[in-house]
């Protein structure tokens, strides 16, 4: 089949070559055309996959009308921030027929709606999500991983798990979009607790602690949403989880380590070129919770130390000050 993938950052690129393994004619769309001859001279996406060579049959291109020509399936991965503008500048060039993959895992920061709804909207078409336990460096250089498709129709998830799966990328099918969306775009947000945790040098045990926390406040805000609470101890609620808390590859648990460490967020988003989608969906979140009543005490946390300087100390303090009560609540 003919796959276009609309985003040229480590995860696009990572995906586009699990697509062009499987024998797909696959093709990337960058918003620059000169960094897309870049990579085309290099076979490298130096900037966002640097050490890993890029297939030189994978087609590069800036053109919007041309990227997604007769298109088969789009796979759309693009930062959450510039998600909604992406999208609708590819609207009239998005042939009617075609499979659509939402792999974005944010919310949008104004409506705090879900990626795929974003999409949908926009659209008019029935969006499917993939999310799970993928970090690109490792994808991108075959190592094994599982992750989730989910779509309202399960024979679309079924025909999409077909176009990706392969014996180092294992794809499972649910039914349950909100919850394999949610799961990872929530777990990001944790992910930067863990990694103040990792910069003020706690240990296993908080970590463990804050994860499994940070995992009920995920699972209550997502079956609040209307997602199914199993969804949360599979692959894109736990799996997705552990991996983006305790991985090195994190670039969430890294801004939490640095903020940890008592840098600025400032100094840390000037020195990134790639994106940490918690630092832009703490707030989203933690109002989405706000507007449902629902508690959500890390993830207030984090927003405060994010986004209004609050010192991360205080803020550990304030988290393990609260008032006793039993586990589930």
């Amino acid at each position: 089949m003919k796959a276009t993938v609309i985003g040229d950052g480590g995860w696009g690129t990572a995906l586009a070559m699990v697509l062009a393994r499987n024998g797909h004619e696959v093709t990337v769309w960058g918003p620059f055309s000169d960094y897309l001859e870049e990579i085309k001279l290099f076979n490298e996406n130096v900037t966002y996959l640097p050490g890993v060579k890029v297939p030189p049959s994978i087609q590069w291109t800036a053109d919007r009308e041309e990227a997604v020509k007769e298109a088969d399936l789009v796979v759309l991965v693009v930062p959450s921030r510039f998600y909604k503008e992406v999208v609708e500048s590819f609207k009239p060039f998005l042939p009617a027929s075609a499979l659509i993959v939402s792999a974005t895992k944010g919310l949008d920061e104004e409506t705090h709606e879900r990626m795929s709804e974003v999409a949908g909207a926009i659209l008019e078409h029935s969006i499917a999500v993939l999310s799970g336990p993928s970090h690109a460096e490792e994808v991108a250089r075959g190592v094994p991983c599982a992750v989730a498709i989910a779509a309202t129709d399960h024979a679309v998830a079924e025909q999409i798990q077909q176009l990706f799966v392969n014996d180092t990328f294992r794809v499972y099918t649910l039914d349950d979009v909100i919850g394999v969306e949610l799961g990872g775009a929530l777990k990001n947000v944790i992910a930067i607790a863990a990694g103040i945790g990792d910069g003020m040098g706690f240990g296993d045990n908080s970590k463990a602690a804050l994860m499994t926390r940070g995992l009920t406040e995920i699972t209550r805000l997502g079956v609040a949403l209307g997602a199914k609470p199993e969804t949360f101890a599979g692959l894109s609620g736990i799996g997705d989880l552990m991996v983006t808390c305790m991985s090195q590859h994190s670039r969430n648990r890294g801004v939490g380590e640095r903020l940890g460490k008592g840098e600025s967020l400032d100094e840390i988003m000037a020195s990134m070129k790639m994106v940490a989608e918690g630092v832009w969906n703490c707030q989203a979140a933690m109002e989405l919770a706000a507007g449902l009543g629902i508690s959500v005490p890390i993830t207030e946390q984090v927003n405060a130390i994010v986004h209004e300087g609050k010192d991360p100390r205080k803020a550990v303090m304030d988290l393990m000050s609260r008032s006793s009560k039993a586990e589930g609540k």
